[in-house]
Order: C-alpha cells, then structure tokens, then sequence
C-alpha cells in the first residue's frame, strides 16, 4: 500500500485501500507468489490509469480472502476481456499512451493464481475502468505462532562517506520506487531511462553501485553493461533487477553471477542486504515500529445457515461429494439470501477441493448454532 501511494501521488491520482471483515495478522501462504499477483495487477491498474483513483479492497472471511483492484482507467471491451489474460495481449483500450512492456503481468497473475488454487476474474466497461477479483484460500496461522516472529529493525540510514547509485530503468514507477527507498537512507542517486542515457550520465556521474534493467528499447541492459566494461566507463558494482526470471539463470558474459540478479517485484530487504555486502555499509537501525493502525473497517459477520443444514453439509463433506455440497450450498442460496457471505465461502472452497477447511467452518457453525 505504501509503495502504490507513491506512485498514484506521483501520477496525480489517488490510492485508496479499503478492508472488510476481521482482517488476520497473518496467514498461511506462499509469500512469492502472492506478493507478484498483487503487485502485477495493483501496478498494471496504476499505469494505465491517468486519470481518477484506483482502489485495493479486501474481504476475509472464513479463511477465504478476496481481492479487489477498481481503477477509473480506459477500460476494456467484452470481446477483449476474454483475451487479456494472454500473453502479449492488453486490448485496444489499454494502449495508453506513455506506457510500455511486455503484457506478461496479467498472464502471469492468473498463472500463479491457479497454481495456488484460486480464482481471478475481470469486470470492466471501456471508458470507465475496470475490477479485477482474486480469490485465494489463505488459512490464518494461530497468534501463539505470529508472537514467535520479530520484526527485524528498520533501517534509517548507514554511517560513513555519502555512496552513489545510478538506477537504468525505462519504468519511471520502477525507478521511483527505488528512488523513494534510497533517498532516505542518504544515498545520492540518479537515474537514467534507457542504455544510451546511461552512457551518457557516465562521463560525469561516477556511482558506488549500478542498478541494471534488462528489457530495454534499443540497447538493452546486456549491452549497457559491456559498453560500460569495454570503454571502463565506471568500475561500479553492478546489479540486474528484471522482470524476466529466465535470465537469472543464464550464463552471461560480462560476469553477473546469480547472487547479483533481482527479480521484480524487488524485496526491499534483500536488495539492502545485497547493498550492505557489497559496499561494506555500517547500517544505523532502530527498533521496528508498532503496527500501523488498520484502515477503517467494515464488519461483516458470517451468518450460518440454520441447523438441519449444516448438518447435511457436514454429512456430504465426511463423504467428500463435492457435487453435493455444491447442490446443498444452491438450495441454501435460494431458501435463505440473507447466508450469501456464507454460501460464498463454502462455494469457493468447494471449488478448490478444500474439504478440510469446509469441514472446520462446518464445525464452527455447529458450535454457534
């Protein structure tokens, strides 16, 4: 949240970030993962929005979370929904001018998405925006378990002589961001948008650390770099931060070993401990902050459906009839609307074959009834 409200500022738009129901400390789930379909599809609704807001709800309840990401942007037609999730696909809407990449973000997204056994889908009307759903089954781990885990400090900045970053991104929000990091912390950093620019800012800009992108227009971060070695325009240590995972793992010639390569989205943490060991920082740190005040919330209570049918959900459930507790769960939605957040939640965990989380929401509504 933090980092999109930078960038929203920065383009003249707002962020807002909205939370439903008793949202848990933490849950249990694959951080990587998630952390990419967020960040992929928070930051594809603020690059193409030029104009409005863009806002970040989520709702929890029964384990299940569910995001999502409204933005007043273009929009995209009914017959281009259905390719949006393809790769190199965006839509004749979405090619807003000033805006660049591959399209792979989405793609991947509804990738990892499936792989964790959820669901994303869009709603969009071109001219207006559009709302991007995510829902994920993310169990919360017990507070005796979230007590054993400490908050590592929180750096302020490091002792000792000023050190020079050069940031080579064509991603302004990209460079931004990093920007936004390193400041504070006392560094003096420029930034350049292509090779060329980079090349260019070398001749009198003499940077402790380069941070490389890969997929460049024109001559890419490869290239930057041997331009760099070849005519001993600086002896920096030089980083890759890329989008691309392939190329981590590919043998290069100009001696960037793995330890050396960051994927976006970038973990802060590691990029400074990467930065620490190379530049031999003394970091001066503090105690971690208290937890930020959650964001205004809205309640919103699970209500169980009456006794006789639990128990029938219950008894489909021990026989792991999916199909019937699908039917069960229609009926239910029928004879009594005022159960939809519960006919919801048994719904979506029903379609990811989680019988044994129905089968712990199904013992807690018996203990309630």
């Amino acid at each position: 949240v933090r980092m999109f409200e930078l960038q929203a500022r920065n383009k003249g738009i707002a962020f807002r970030y909205e939370t439903q129901g008793e949202i848990p400390r933490a849950v249990r789930a694959d951080e990587k993962r998630l952390r990419q379909i967020l960040l992929n599809v928070i930051g594809n609704a603020i690059k193409f929005t030029t104009h409005g807001q863009v806002v970040l709800r989520l709702r929890y309840a029964g384990e299940m979370a569910r995001f999502e990401i409204e933005d007043t942007g273009p929009g995209i037609s009914a017959e281009e929904v259905e390719q949006i999730f393809e790769p190199f696909e965006r839509g004749g809407a979405n090619q807003t001018v000033g805006t660049s990449g591959t399209g792979l973000g989405l793609t991947i997204s509804r990738m990892l998405t499936d792989l964790m056994g959820g669901q994303m889908s869009v709603n969009s009307t071109p001219g207006q925006g559009s709302t991007f759903q995510i829902r994920l089954f993310l169990p919360q781990v017990a507070a005796s378990l979230v007590a054993l885990h400490k908050e590592r400090p929180v750096r302020i900045g490091y002792a000792g002589k000023r050190r020079r970053v050069l940031i080579v991104d064509n991603e302004r929000d990209d460079r931004e961001f990093l920007l936004s990091v390193l400041e504070p912390l006392g560094f003096e950093v420029a930034q350049a948008e292509s090779g060329p620019a980079c090349l260019a800012l070398l001749e009198h800009f003499r940077p402790d650390l380069i941070f490389m992108d890969l997929a460049m227009p024109g001559i890419d971060g490869w290239q930057t770099i041997r331009m760099i070695r070849q005519a001993e325009l600086s002896t920096a240590h030089i980083a890759i931060i890329s989008a691309n995972a392939y190329d981590k793992g590919l043998e290069n010639d100009v001696g960037i070993p793995n330890s050396d390569f960051f994927l976006k989205p970038v973990k802060i943490d590691e990029v400074l401990e990467w930065m620490g060991r190379c530049l031999t920082i003394d970091w001066l740190e503090v105690p971690a902050p208290p937890e930020l005040p959650a964001p205004e919330k809205v309640t919103t209570e699970l209500l169980y459906p009456p006794l006789e049918h639990l128990q029938a959900l219950q008894e489909l459930a021990n026989l792991g009839y999916m199909r019937g507790i699908l039917k069960k769960i229609d009926e239910i939605e029928t004879l009594a609307p005022e159960h939809g957040e519960f006919v919801t939640t048994v719904r979506d965990l029903a379609r990811q074959f989680q019988l044994e989380a129905i089968g712990g929401l199904l013992r807690k509504g018996l203990k309630q009834t």
